[in-house]
């Protein structure tokens, strides 16, 4: 048991505190610190059987001695002395040897000097349990603003906070579908395929449909006999994607609106490689207009049916009007969003439903790296049905550059406007027409473009490869980094690194890896699943 005071006695006064002894109060205090305020506790009175009038003298005497010592060596650390003739260049560095960073940081080339300023903040983002969003406020009334009822006009550069949100939002939908494909990517060829269970990016959301792409061609039977443990990668049919609906009132109040989602990932089977490189243009079937075309690998695998599945224009068309007729009354919105392949597929799903039913809910599609897909009559045909389109494509990504010819589309789209009607004013109209009509390369993009910088982030390689500027993951932590087209990447990104370093490694920059492999996410990730998608495939 210690002994307390308020002051510190002397010994000669030992006798005053004998007599009052039995009223004091039992305090606690810091030895090293006299200037703390005691704080009070329970009332005792102290016994002479466990304290003899020695034993008192010797506490408190070494009591005075520590407390004086304390007051002594207090000076000693905050006052710091000079070096004698020691330039700024001398005190800097003594300065750094005291903060000894090398304990805790790399050597690294000044070149690759790219850390932010505080270490935290980088140990924060390489950290598994920390998943930060950007904030997700109401967006009540401006719901159709969001969804591009005014083509995302004025919420694009600068980015607005809440777009940026619901576009990665949109894209980890996206990523749950690569996830759902490849933790079981084969299918039966003898029965219709199982439910699929598939981990949704947000729990406010249910699964309602799985949706399914088939090949209309075939590989030769001698590919089984040459390649017979190719498996799944030479089946014609192949699980796409999913629909979900939210389903959680305080989202949908937030949201303003209840949101239909159908998210479809990208090429991964050998079937759609084979179907990708058919990039002649051909007719739409359903179009009235001989000039509407789309390429011929996309138009397959949206209208072929399977063996024992409906074709995926069928799937989604039956799904949405159940939904429709389930939500009558209410609020509704779809979003379509995909990544490579399922960018492309997103607009043929978008002009399918479009127009499968009256009274529609608003359309918009939000896709990742995805190719051309249409010519230019295709391009107004869905402007006529009024279907919103934003294209996030990072400026490093060639799969957004196939297929096609520059006909139909130039480097920039305001430009290429201004140069087509240029064109038709001098005269040249009807040639122009002619080529871009009956060109079965006269490709053209849809809708409004979102364009990010792989040479924008600070933790990227300037020189990353293709598949690094392709990767589903890379284009979200792009989005989540973009501030403007002429501001750097922001400073207070939220988005975990983990992924990226997982995915990426050979594309990060060195003193990331490293730092990395200092907080041994390595051995986490032997140990611990990675949430992360599969690499996405080149398409």
């Amino acid at each position: 048991m210690q002994i307390g005071v308020r002051h510190t006695l002397p010994a000669q006064n030992l006798h005053v505190f004998q007599a009052r002894r039995a009223s004091f109060k039992c305090r606690q205090t810091s030895p090293l610190n006299p200037l703390t305020k005691p704080n009070p506790c329970s009332q005792k009175p102290l016994s002479s059987a466990c304290f003899s009038t020695e034993s008192t003298r010797q506490h408190l005497s070494s009591l005075e001695k520590l407390l004086q010592k304390t007051n002594e060596a207090e000076p000693e650390k905050v006052i710091t002395k000079p070096p004698i003739n020691g330039s700024i260049g001398n005190k800097g560095k003594v300065l750094l040897e005291g903060l000894n960073l090398s304990r805790i940081w790399p050597e690294t080339k000044a070149a690759e000097e790219m850390s932010p300023r505080h270490l935290n903040r980088l140990q924060r983002l390489l950290s598994k349990s920390n998943m930060e969003y950007s904030p997700r406020n109401s967006l009540g009334s401006r719901w159709r603003e969001y969804h591009g009822c005014n083509d995302w006009s004025g919420l694009l550069d600068p980015l607005d906070e809440n777009l940026r949100r619901e576009v990665v939002r949109y894209g980890e939908f996206v990523q749950a579908a690569y996830h759902g494909f490849h933790s079981n990517p084969a299918m039966s060829t003898n029965q219709a395929p199982l439910p699929r269970h598939v981990a949704l990016p947000d729990r406010s959301y249910k699964l309602t449909k799985s949706l399914y792409a088939t090949s209309s061609i075939g590989l030769p039977d001698w590919v089984d006999d040459v390649a017979p443990d190719l498996g799944w990668m030479t089946q014609r049919s192949s699980w796409i994607g999913y629909v979900a609906v939210c389903d959680d009132r305080r989202e949908i109040q937030r949201m303003g609106r209840r949101d239909i989602v159908i998210a479809l990932r990208g090429t991964a089977t050998c079937m759609e490689w084979a179907e990708n490189l058919r990039a002649q243009l051909v007719r739409i079937p359903e179009s009235d207009n001989p000039t509407q075309k789309v390429e011929c690998g996309f138009l397959s695998l949206h209208k072929t049916p399977g063996a024992h599945v409906p074709s995926l224009a069928e799937s989604v068309v039956e799904e949405v009007k159940r939904l429709m007729e389930t939500y009558k009354g209410e609020t509704l919105s779809i979003t379509i969003t995909g990544h490579s392949l399922g960018a492309a597929l997103s607009l043929l799903v978008a002009d399918e439903i479009s127009s499968c039913a009256p009274h529609v809910p608003p359309i918009a599609v939000f896709s990742f790296g995805g190719p051309r897909v249409g010519n230019k009559g295709f391009v107004d045909r869905l402007n006529e049905k009024k279907v919103k389109v934003l294209r996030i494509v990072n400026n490093q990504d060639l799969i957004t550059r196939v297929p096609g010819i520059f006909i139909g589309e130039g480097s920039n789209q305001q430009q290429q406007e201004d140069l087509q009607k240029k064109q038709r004013n001098d005269g040249f109209g009807k040639v122009f027409d002619m080529i871009d009509n009956n060109n079965p390369w006269a490709y053209s993009h849809v809708g409004t473009e979102l364009r990010v910088d792989t040479k924008m982030s600070p933790y990227l390689k300037p020189d990353a490869d293709m598949a690094c500027c392709h990767d589903l993951e890379a284009y979200l932590h792009l989005v989540d980094g973009f501030l403007s087209s002429n501001c750097p990447f922001r400073s207070n990104a939220k988005r975990s690194l983990v992924k990226l370093v997982n995915d990426q490694r050979s594309n990060m920059k060195q003193l990331y890896t490293h730092k990395s492999l200092s907080l041994n996410l390595e051995r986490d990730r032997l140990r611990v699943p990675i949430p992360s998608c599969l690499p996405s495939p080149s398409r």
